[in-house]
């Protein structure tokens, strides 16, 4: 029922974007509210509103101070907010292959004798996770991925790591994620997917999508070469597959 639906906190983002905040933690429950926020504004247009970025718990609302004012928009978002939970218009489900371990995953047998395991197992257990698309940010397709079970849960390197490469497939905290392009990570390193989650000239741009839901599959290293040479040339190497 709407009327059990908490409102959220509104937050000042400079003179132009309004924070609508719906918990200070990573939360399944707070994210499909954000996600239905987005969907709402998408449905119900609010004149004014330029641009909408969704994250783990909160909708940024990016508005033209010239067309509408804080207040104004702060009520109708709240109004929006509190409507009841709007069933996705898609479920999409990808199949996404990794290559775990050796040079790829350098980490994968530090995470193993940390968890008092063997790296086979963290393979098993990443492998059997059903993942969400909580959220796309830091860089261009890096998708933050909400779902990994408790028994994964680490956390992130003290020394963060000033490059990490492309297609990195990693751990830290309660989240996985998928690293797009060659960057720095405080997370740790399981493997690498050949899957470009944002390629400029392909179409589309980017692959997955707030609301998305992700599992994985191992592949030997054979496979990751021809799947990246394949990605290279714009190809979608990940399986989408019917929900």
């Amino acid at each position: 029922m709407a009327a059990t639906l908490s409102p959220p906190r509104l937050l000042p983002s400079g003179d132009s974007a309004i924070t609508v905040e719906f918990s200070r933690n990573i939360d399944d429950a707070a994210n499909q509210r954000v996600l239905a926020l987005d969907r709402n504004l998408a449905a119900e247009p609010v004149s004014g509103v330029t641009e909408t970025v969704p994250t783990y718990r909160s909708l940024l609302v990016h508005y033209d101070p010239m067309r509408i004012d804080f207040d104004t928009l702060g009520e109708k978002l709240v109004a929006l907010a509190q409507l009841p939970v709007p069933p996705a218009v898609k479920t999409r489900r990808w199949r996404i292959p990794v290559v775990y371990g050796g040079e790829h995953g350098i980490d994968l047998e530090d995470v193993a004798k940390t968890l008092k395991t063997t790296p086979d197992d963290i393979v098993a257990r990443h492998v059997a996770g059903d993942y969400n698309v909580a959220m796309i940010g830091f860089t261009p397709g890096w998708s933050y991925l909400s779902g990994l079970e408790d028994s994964l849960h680490m956390p992130r390197r003290q020394n963060p790591r000033l490059l990490t490469p492309a297609g990195t497939i990693s751990i830290g905290g309660v989240q996985t994620g998928i690293q797009c392009l060659a960057g720095p990570s405080g997370w740790h390193l399981l493997g690498r997917t050949a899957v470009r989650t944002y390629q400029l000239h392909r179409d589309p741009i980017f692959l997955l999508e707030p609301g998305d839901h992700v599992t994985f599959s191992a592949v030997d290293a054979k496979t990751f070469a021809e799947q990246d040479g394949a990605a290279e040339r714009g190809e979608i190497v990940a399986e989408l597959m019917t929900s």
